[in-house]
């Protein structure tokens, strides 16, 4: 047989094979491991590390590294020079009765209570931070829980995030430019990347913008296309949908402290969710608003 003849067929089946082998990646079950000497909880797909989820005494809880869905890139920063508090996806909040969760994220403001795993194995894998935030003699205003859950789908992981505050005490949020939940992923003088919301707002246009999603995509190093992680307001939180903090570097965090003070009363909690979608290539909005739709249908 000629070679131009035996070139197509051969095409066919290697790109058959590398698809059935992609589908086979997401086809397998997530595992989590608690790693109590390590203090960490890490998710993996067979042997292959995805996420960890770090859970020390005397620091601030935080997720990174988060890898791309392929397992190409690692789409987290951990503490860049640039923002040194800034700790990959992680919940800080500012000017808690006069005390900054933001900034700073050791042991003379937090303190572990408890980190579990909910569900190990299978589509579906969930884990649990508690912590105390502490007030300036040690003593804790707020005892904030992070129920965290992950799957992967259509070639992107989903990770939802419940957060529940119980005030210790009556717990006052001031006005802000910052405060919540927050992702740093990879950033560097002249790199390519951009943030861009639900209404078509980029970068600087987004910043302390309501909208429903923000997206980030980033050329992150070793990958040929972008990596991008949107986060997505549930319609049930209060004050959605959010104001968002967009900085010069494309980090990003939903905060219902940029709309005004928001407390909680000693005794009561305050209940918030947030979805993040991770995937690589191209941007679509129509797929990210039918993913908000499908999200904010529950």
């Amino acid at each position: 047989m000629k070679l131009y003849l035996i070139l197509p067929v051969l095409l066919i089946a290697l790109n058959s094979r590398n698809f059935r082998a992609s589908e086979n990646i997401y086809a397998q079950n997530l595992t989590v491991r608690y790693d109590k000497t390590a203090e960490t909880i890490s998710v993996f797909r067979g042997e292959t590390l995805l996420l960890v989820q770090n859970v020390k005494p005397d620091i601030r809880p935080y997720i990174h590294p988060i890898k791309a869905p392929d397992g190409i890139g690692v789409l987290t920063e951990f503490s860049p020079s640039h923002h040194k508090h800034q700790t990959g996806l992680y919940w800080g909040l500012k000017k808690v009765n006069g005390r900054d969760y933001f900034m700073n994220w050791k042991g003379d403001y937090w303190r572990k209570v408890s980190a579990s795993v909910i569900a190990d194995h299978g589509r579906m894998v969930k884990w649990q931070t508690v912590y105390d935030l502490l007030d300036d003699t040690g003593a804790p205003i707020l005892t904030e829980t992070q129920s965290w859950s992950m799957q992967q789908t259509e070639g992107k992981f989903v990770l939802d995030l419940e957060w529940r505050g119980k005030a210790k005490t009556e717990v006052k949020m001031e006005k802000f430019y910052v405060g919540g939940l927050f992702l740093r992923m990879p950033w560097r003088e002249g790199i390519s990347g951009e943030v861009i919301n639900a209404d078509g707002k980029k970068n600087g246009e987004a910043e302390g913008q309501r909208s429903a999603w923000n997206d980030i995509g980033i050329q992150i190093d070793g990958r040929k296309d972008k990596a991008h992680i949107a986060i997505l307001d549930h319609p049930k939180n209060t004050d959605s949908p959010v104001a968002w903090r967009v900085d010069n570097e494309l980090g990003i965090g939903p905060s219902r402290q940029i709309l005004g003070d928001w407390s909680i009363e000693e005794g009561k909690s305050e209940f918030i969710r947030y979805r993040l979608i991770v995937y690589t290539g191209h941007f679509n909005p129509d797929e990210l608003n039918r993913l908000w739709k499908k999200y904010a249908s529950h």
